[in-house]
């Protein structure tokens, strides 16, 4: 859809309540005699995500009973809004909150205390949450997150355990055609929503069919990592319908194991071969990759871009700052969304900036590094984005040096 009155975006894909362990030292023994001996065993690994029911069945005792022996018996450092979806959506709302832009997400959570806990703070966002739904049959999903900020040599990573929950029942029933009448069509982790994410591809077309720019930020897959270790995550029916999504975005993990291939460049280069139009493939505290084959953004050949040197700078000299890196992918993708907006509003529907775009993704991803979870609640309006605004202006200035 071409509406330059006002820009629609629309979204659908992971949502959930995020539970946050912060200070968990991954070599620690009760974190570590649950550690993943081989692909798909339903064990912890840093990085990655594992179900609760899997977990349980790897270790064979009650998930409470594993919880407790992680965290010592410890209640939560901080509750917060997750998800791919959700979280990138609330964040380009944040950036994008005037009346020249619409942000919209749709999806389920279960009519229970963390669901209505979701709710109070989603409300007091700009995302549109109309479409937002509660069930009763079933709970909200979830998800216990394990951060060390000591691994890595002080980068940081996280460790997942979720409960499906309502995500479980979600399906492309609730996705009127209203959802196409959109600017963006925005698909995030849907490998936490299972009926979406095995019809991503009628979605893709459909949302090409209304003419919609798409967007899909991936999310680590236990369900096919289970299913297959050995073989390439499932995205589209085939490779050929790659070319649905105009803009992908996938963290290192991620591209390996949907590419099927052994390291980040050759990932590249088989994203690059199918004809994905544009992707960008973030990596933690290294460079990103990014690449457009020309359409709607300039073309770009394979380009490494570094990440925020003035972030890393103030994460290094510490300064009691209380942060973690939960939620750093789904702001970045919230960034980059929001900057399509941006020039959208301004330009063609081709010939746009991916650089410019990437830039504001890493300095949203940069932001959420100096608070506990992926949602920040904004004192007053266009707070976050003028704090995001002087990253991206310090990370251009890194770029012009």
């Amino acid at each position: 859809m071409d509406n330059r009155d006002k820009i629609i975006i629309v979204g659908t894909g992971c949502a959930l309540a995020d539970f946050l362990y912060n200070g968990i030292n991954f070599k620690s023994g009760g974190f570590n005699r649950y550690i993943s001996k081989k692909p798909g065993d339903g064990g912890l690994s840093p990085g990655k995500l594992v179900f609760t029911e899997e977990l349980e069945k790897y270790a064979d005792k009650p998930y409470v009973e594993i919880l407790s022996e992680i965290t010592g018996g410890r209640k939560p450092d901080a509750f917060n809004v997750g998800g791919p979806s959700l979280v990138s959506l609330i964040h380009a709302s944040q950036l994008l909150n005037d009346g020249d832009y619409q942000v919209k997400f749709y999806g389920i959570a279960g009519n229970d205390e963390i669901g209505k806990e979701i709710f109070g703070k989603v409300n007091k966002t700009p995302l549109n949450v109309e479409n937002y739904l509660l069930t009763d049959r079933i709970a909200t999903p979830s998800t216990d997150v394990f951060s060390d900020p000591g691994y890595h040599a002080d980068q940081g990573e996280r460790a997942f355990v979720n409960n499906l929950g309502a995500s479980s029942e979600y399906s492309t029933e609730y996705l009127d055609e209203q959802f196409f009448r959109a600017d963006i069509v925005c698909f995030g982790g849907t490998a936490l929503v299972p009926h979406i994410h095995d019809n991503l591809t009628y979605l893709l077309q459909e949302a090409k069919r209304h003419r919609c720019i798409t967007v899909v930020n991936t999310v680590f897959d236990f369900r096919n990592e289970k299913l297959n270790p050995t073989r390439p995550w499932p995205l589209v029916n085939c490779t050929g319908q790659f070319k649905l999504i105009d803009l992908m975005i996938m963290d290192a993990e991620e591209a390996l194991r949907i590419s099927g291939q052994p390291d980040i460049n050759k990932a590249a280069d088989f994203f690059i071969r199918i004809r994905v139009p544009s992707f960008i493939i973030t990596n933690g505290g290294h460079d990103l990759l990014v690449w457009s084959e020309g359409g709607l953004f300039n073309k770009i050949n394979l380009l490494q871009m570094p990440v925020a040197k003035s972030v890393s700078q103030r994460l290094d000299a510490g300064n009691n700052l209380m942060g973690d890196t939960t939620g750093c992918g789904d702001n970045f993708a919230g960034g980059v969304i929001a900057s399509v907006a941006w020039q959208l509003k301004t330009k063609a529907k081709d010939g746009l900036d991916l650089v410019e775009a990437v830039s504001w993704g890493i300095a949203s991803g940069g932001f959420c590094c100096f608070f506990i979870g992926g949602t920040y609640l904004e004192d007053y309006p266009g707070e976050k984005r003028m704090k995001v605004s002087k990253i991206y202006k310090e990370y251009r200035q890194q770029l012009k040096v």
